[in-house]
Order: C-alpha cells, then structure tokens, then sequence
C-alpha cells in the first residue's frame, strides 16, 4: 500500500490549497490514480466516502482485508478517525445501474455546503451519496444562468440543481423523479437553504410520461441528466440513455421556449450522442468545460450543452 499512501498524500497536499482558494468542501483526493488500487476517495467536509471498485475474482475475506488495509492508510494520510470514513463496494459495470441501490442502514446523514448553499448528505445508506461531486461546475453555471427563467429538472435525483437554480432567482423551478425518497430529499434540500417548496413543482413520476404530457408549460434552462440503465418497477418499460435519449430529447423540445438551453449530461461510458432528429439552433459537447480539476478521470460524464 506504499504506493497508494504516496500517491493519496501528494494528492492531497496540492488539492487541499485549491480548495481552500475556491471555497470547496467536498472534493475528490484520490481517483483510481493506480490502477492496482482501484479506489475513488472522496472528502466530505470532515468524513471521507470511499467507492472500492473491487474485482469479482477476489472472494469476501479478500475483499474485505484489501478494503481494511486502504482505510488504515487514509485514516493515517488524512488524518481523519476511522469511523468517519465510510466505504462502498462497487460493482465495475459499463453502466451505472447500482445508481439508486440501497445498501445500507445506518443513517449517517451530515449537511455540506457547496457555493454557499446546504445539501443534505447520506454517507452511509446508498451507493452514492446524494450530491455527485462532478457536477461542482454544472451546477455553479446555474447561479448566473437561471435568474429569471423557468427552470426544468429532469431525472432530479436529490434537486441539487434545482436548489441552485431557485436560489440564483428562477422564475420557477420544476423537479421530477422517479423516486418519491429522492423528491422527499429534493424538498427537504429546498428548505435546508430556506426556499420555498411549491408541492405542485415536485414531480414525482417517469421522466417520459411526464414529456408526454403537457409538463407545465414552457422552460428556458433544462438539466437532464439520466441514470444509464433503469428497470425499475414504477416504469413502464426500461430507461436506456444510449436507446432511448434522441426520443426524450424530441419530446423536450416541445416544452422549451425559443432559445431555452438544455444541459444534457449522462455517464454512460460508451455513450454516442444522436441529435440528427433535434432542430435546434446548436449542440455541443462541453464536457470538458464540466469536469472538475479534482477529477483525474475526465471521462466522468459527458455534458452536450442544446440551444433551442
């Protein structure tokens, strides 16, 4: 583990002067920079969350002596007690279909700030933590992009996006997911920040049905940014990105102004984007523009930025 301990010690050294300079709390100190220490680190104000992408080859006791040796060694790097750390076992897919698992019970729930704003966190119950620390920059955009505008949130997760756009001034915000816990988090992030929560805005239900239908009007700033994979039971079929995002995007059209923009940002790996059916003004991929300096990996998502 010498060489995970080096790396994760230079890394840290230099990250945490920038974030300092920049104001962020939660950031990422280690990923997969070594390949024979599979391990995203992540630093939650005073916790740590550790994703250990393990091989499948490696039976439990392995596993679990691996994954013991790594925390031993960020406890020390970090110096942070080892009880605030938290680490998950991933599987290693092509898509993220364990995005909405539950793995645990334990409940260790903590507020973060990010650019002055409050997310709720829970380090300990779910695969991933309730704010995706890629997005930093995504989300900072709305701060001076949304002041004014109706704002759409597409497959919302915990409303992280939303609740930067109703905090920049939007006319009004509207957030659907498919999840009822992830609407609930949505609001309860919306009152942490001391913002009103217009139950009619919360949508809880399939993202498609819901472009079906007439979707509340017109929107001039959309985020859509879906789940890879999902075959979850409250839908009527299954949700494939690659598949299935030239019809949701046909659909969105309808309910955008002229010249609303929308973000569409997905982390399928393999992804190609098909716009061939979008008469749109311009798409592009930003994703360079989107990818935080904390991320080594800067395949983490793909962001097409649309104007209608």
């Amino acid at each position: 583990m010498e060489a995970f301990a080096n790396r994760l010690k230079k890394n840290f050294k230099h990250l945490v002067k920038w974030a300092q300079r920049n104001a962020v709390t939660c950031y990422r100190v280690y990923d997969h920079d070594i390949p024979e220490y599979p391990f995203c680190v992540d630093i939650y104000e005073d916790c740590i969350h550790v994703s250990a992408y393990l091989s499948r080859y490696q039976s439990i006791e392995e596993q679990d002596g691996y994954v013991n040796e790594a925390g031993a060694v960020i406890a020390e790097v970090l110096n942070i007690p080892v009880e605030k750390i938290f680490v998950k076992h991933r599987r290693v897919l092509a898509r993220r279909e364990e995005q909405y698992e539950k793995v645990a019970a334990e409940q260790h729930k903590m507020v973060v700030q990010e650019n002055g704003l409050k997310f709720r966190v829970n380090l300990s119950d779910y695969l991933d933590t309730g704010l995706f620390l890629d997005h930093r920059p995504l989300r900072t955009r709305f701060l001076t992009e949304a002041k004014g505008k109706r704002v759409l949130n597409l497959f919302a997760y915990t409303g992280s996006f939303s609740v930067y756009a109703q905090a920049a001034g939007a006319l009004e915000v509207t957030t659907v997911d498919l999840s009822q816990t992830y609407i609930q988090w949505s609001k309860d992030n919306f009152e942490l920040n001391g913002l009103a929560v217009k139950e009619a805005n919360f949508v809880q239900g399939d993202v498609m049905h819901f472009l079906k239908g007439e979707a509340g009007g017109k929107y001039d700033l959309v985020i859509v940014d879906p789940p890879s994979f999902s075959n979850s039971k409250k839908m009527s079929g299954t949700w494939d990105t690659q598949r299935d995002h030239p019809t949701m995007l046909h659909l969105l059209l309808k309910h955008c102004n002229p010249g609303a923009k929308i973000y569409f940002s997905n982390n399928f790996r393999n992804f190609q984007p098909d716009f061939s059916r979008l008469k749109v003004q311009s798409a592009k991929d930003i994703s360079a523009e989107t990818i935080p300096e904390d991320f080594r990996n800067k395949q983490i998502h793909k962001c097409y930025e649309i104007i209608v």
